[in-house]
Parts: structure tokens; C-alpha cells; sequence
């Protein structure tokens, strides 16, 4: 079993907080992680019809007879528990009395907000990291593997084709989540609207143009976006907002939680085919961004992510913010470096005052070392993520 990095983050808080809260994608893993790092709990899952029925019957009878020391699976379906865990866990004042986690970010975040404010700590956990492959010995030399293959537990714990595996998850997963939320009328309007996702990885949201290709209104692809979003399969990477005397582009860029799913939409289903793809800087770009993502996570933080770009074309494809100090990105696929990657992040440089330490450059290559613009990091390198 592949060890998370969330794990430790997770065990020190329930020593600290009555509720812990576990979101992410379906198949990221989450009921795996809390049933390994607390064997003692008695698990039910609101999957179950039947343990949703009587949940939802009676929740404080369904509580008392199942806790304390409760895992609760796709907790979000029964939002009527929360004020009666509340209630509990004020009267009985102990840590870590009951486990939540759900698939659905936003009606489990909703339901907490209300009622578990200041009695939760909630964490979110994505398919695996380049860091915890790397630590169980299963990175590849070459990324490519990786983008096309993705990085869902299921797909390296039982080996399974990702050319298989991948599109029944969207099937399975994404669209039944999305009709469970909202009422679609047109399921093959949104199967091309989620490939059409995966043909803007890296590119700037623009509701209407979506709407046009597709045939449907702008309302409809702001709220299929934010279904994604809150199902985890895609999401926004904010401009950043300091201007620096200069007019910036003020849409978000599009990105999925896991660029194997992308390339799944795409069509893509051998690393031969990706490497000759149109796509591929984007998708390289992608994977960066996205494990940029998950490595804040799995530290219990919250990404301060952002890209920079002015309307004469300067761009930079990450900003990390450290507290009040920057990190520049700049993410290129190619295995050599060659001197204009670091054209954008001295432009940058110069303009938001930060120095050679505080600029990057991450490449598809596999070796560390300075240059006098910038550091240049391997995609592999654990200094990156």
C-alpha cells in the first residue's frame, strides 16, 4: 500500500478536533486513508441505500448507535447528521469522534459550514502525488508515462489499463455526479462540453465561446464548470491580482485534477501518441500545476496559486505565493533547457523585484541545477513539489 503524505497531517488534527473532514474526488482513495488510519471505527457508508434510508429517518438515533468513533462515508447525502454531531461531540468533548468524507465538495462543505464551524478540520485528497510515487519506487524516468496513464490510486494499486479504467470513471462517476446535483437535459451536450475542457487545458475560461461549441447557453457552461470544480475533476488557476502598472488578463485559466483524465477526453492512449500531440506542453504544464496543488494539500495548507499575463503577451505559468514573498514558474516540457525558457521569468523578475532565488524553471528533464536567471528543477525533483 502506497503511503499518503496526508496521513500524518491527519492523525495529528484528530488529536485536536472532534470532526475530521475528507473531501476529493470519487476513487482518490479517501475511504482507503481513513480506514488505515483509524482501524478501530466502525464504517458505514451513505452510498448504502439502506444506511442513508435510516440515517436519514432518524439521524440521532443512526449516531448513537453507530458511535462515537464513526467513519462516515459520503457523509454530504444525509446533511441532516451534522447538527446532531454537533450536539454530540459539544457534550461529550472528546478528539476525533467522528470521520467524515464525501466525494461532492460543495453540499459537504455547505453542511459543515452550518452546523460544525470551529469543530472540523477538513482536508482535501487528490489521486497520488509525483512525491509518494516517488517514494514507493513507482515514477517513471520519462513523464509521459504519467500523463497519459493519470495518477488514480485504482490504476497502480491493481494495475489496471488506463485506456479502460478511465473512461468508465467518467461515465460512472463524473456524469452520474453531475446528474445527481443538476438536472441535464442533454447528456452528449455534456460529454463534448467535458472534452472540450480537456482540448483548453491551459487556456483561458471563456463562458461564451464554450457555450457557442456547443450549443448551449452561458449560464449552462458557468454551471457545469462549477459542478465540475466542486466534483473535483477540474479546476481554476486565478490571475494573479498586482498589476505592477500594467493591464492583465483577468479570466482564469482551466486545469484538471488529473491530467490522465484529461488525455483519457482527448483521446490519447499510448505515450507514443503523446508525445506527437498538440497538447502535450499543456498537458506537462497541467501535471506541474496540479501536483503544485496537491503537495499544499498534503500539508494541510491551502494553495496560494496563481499565473500571471499582461495584454502585450509576458506571461508566467505559476505564482506561489509564500506569505508576502513570490515564487516564479515558469513550466516547459522539453528534456533540454535552452536559454529563452528563461525569458518570461527574468520579465517578471525585473518587474515584481524578486531575485534569481525566487524563479524557476521546471523542465521534462531529469537533472538538477542553477542557472544565473533562475533555478531549473526537474519534474521529478523533490524540491518542486
Amino acid at each position: 500500500m502506497i503511503l499518503r503524505q496526508l496521513s500524518k497531517t491527519i492523525t495529528e488534527r484528530a488529536t485536536k478536533m472532534p470532526v475530521i473532514s475528507v473531501t476529493g474526488p470519487r476513487q482518490s482513495g479517501k475511504t482507503t486513508l481513513v480506514k488505515q488510519l483509524f482501524p478501530e471505527y466502525k464504517y458505514v457508508s451513505l452510498e448504502n441505500i439502506l444506511s442513508r434510508d435510516n440515517a436519514k429517518a432518524d439521524p440521532l438515533d443512526f449516531l448513537k448507535r453507530n458511535g462515537p468513533n464513526l467513519i462516515i462515508d459520503e457523509a454530504q447525502y444525509v446533511p441532516e447528521l451534522f447538527s446532531y454531531i454537533q450536539v454530540l461531540v459539544d457534550e461529550s468533548g472528546k478528539m476525533g469522534e467522528y470521520i467524515l468524507t464525501g466525494s461532492q465538495h460543495f453540499l459537504l462543505m455547505e453542511s459543515v459550514s452550518q452546523s460544525l464551524a470551529g469543530r472540523v478540520a477538513i482536508f482535501n485528497l487528490l489521486p497520488f502525488s509525483i512525491q509518494e510515487l516517488s517514494d514507493a519506487n513507482l515514477l517513471s524516468e520519462d513523464y509521459a508515462s504519467h500523463l497519459w496513464k493519470g495518477f488514480y490510486p485504482v490504476l497502480y494499486d491493481r494495475d489496471l489499463k488506463p485506456t479502460e479504467w478511465l473512461p468508465e470513471y467518467v461515465e460512472t462517476y463524473v456524469e452520474r455526479d453531475l446528474r445527481q446535483i443538476i438536472n441535464v437535459n442533454d447528456l452528449s451536450a455534456f460529454r463534448n462540453f467535458l472534452r472540450l475542457c480537456a482540448g483548453h487545458v491551459g487556456q483561458l475560461v471563456n463562458f461564451s465561446s464554450f457555450g457557442n461549441q456547443i450549443g448551449v447557453s452561458y449560464n449552462t457552461v458557468k454551471k457545469w464548470l462549477s459542478v465540475l470544480e466542486t466534483s473535483f475533476v477540474i479546476f481554476r488557476l486565478e490571475p494573479h491580482h498586482a498589476n505592477y502598472n500594467k493591464r492583465l488578463v483577468k479570466s482564469p485559466k482551466l486545469y484538471f485534477h488529473d491530467v490522465g483524465l484529461a488525455c483519457s477526453l482527448l483521446g490519447i492512449t499510448s505515450e507514443e501518441q503523446l508525445h506527437s500531440h498538440y497538447l502535450k506542453g499543456a498537458l506537462f504544464e497541467n501535471l506541474v500545476i496540479a501536483d503544485t496543488m496537491k503537495n499544499h494539500y498534503n500539508q494541510g495548507l491551502r494553495p496560494s496559486l496563481f499565473f500571471w499575463r499582461d495584454n502585450a503577451g509576458n506571461e508566467i505559468d505559476l505564482i506561489i505565493e509564500h506569505g508576502a514573498s513570490l515564487e516564479a514558474v515558469e513550466i516547459k516540457s522539453a528534456k533540454t533547457v535552452h536559454p529563452d525558457f528563461f525569458r518570461g521569468l527574468e520579465y517578471f523578475g525585473n518587474l515584481a523585484q524578486i531575485d534569481s532565488s525566487q524563479r524557476t524553471l521546471i523542465y521534462g528533464g531529469n537533472e538538477d541545477f542553477n542557472r544565473p536567471q533562475g533555478k531549473v528543477r526537474s519534474w521529478r525533483s523533490e524540491e518542486v513539489y
